[in-house]
């Protein structure tokens, strides 16, 4: 006898589509937003904001690639692409031949001065405004909780890589 499947409860189905919902809308608003005012796709402002605040300006691809949880492939695409405007510099790792360091550069981070009083005024009216402080806390608090429980599996730039059928 097959096992039914779990189901969840009314509240459970609310919260997750809530936060579905909330999310598409305010990656939209900020999406729009980063395109405006630095002509940047949202992976691109996570690069540049992880790399802008990094003591070094600097990390791996790899470590990239698992901090905004994107593919390699398309993050290497995407560090070209900020490569070509100026914004990063790519180099060999010094840790690993076969690893790529990307530094941002000071015209990355004059894009990121540019771009981040909107982003912030965005983030402020559309997700802190309705909540009071302890709301806030309470957000932070419960999206960490899942944020760290999906990420106790190895990220996706650590599985291994699947070889072409021939």
């Amino acid at each position: 006898m097959a096992s039914s499947p779990q189901r969840i409860d009314p509240t459970q189905l609310s919260a997750y589509f809530a936060l579905i919902e909330v999310s598409s809308l305010l990656r939209h608003a900020v999406e729009q937003q980063l395109r405006d005012a630095g002509d940047l796709s949202y992976v691109q402002f996570q690069l540049l904001a992880r790399l802008g605040a990094s003591p070094s300006g600097s990390y791996r691809m790899t470590e990239l690639a698992d901090g905004v949880v994107y593919s390699r492939s398309g993050l290497t695409y995407q560090a070209q692409t900020l490569e070509q405007r100026g914004l990063v510099t790519r180099s060999p790792s010094v840790d690993d031949d076969r690893g790529t360091t990307v530094t941002i550069t000071a015209q990355g981070r004059e894009v990121l001065e540019q771009v981040f009083p909107g982003h912030i005024a965005l983030l402020t009216e559309m997700l802190f405004e309705p909540l009071e402080p302890d709301h806030v806390e309470a957000l932070a608090d419960v999206l960490g909780r899942v944020r760290d429980h999906l990420r106790a599996a190895p990220p996706r730039s650590a599985a291994p890589r699947r070889r072409k059928a021939t």
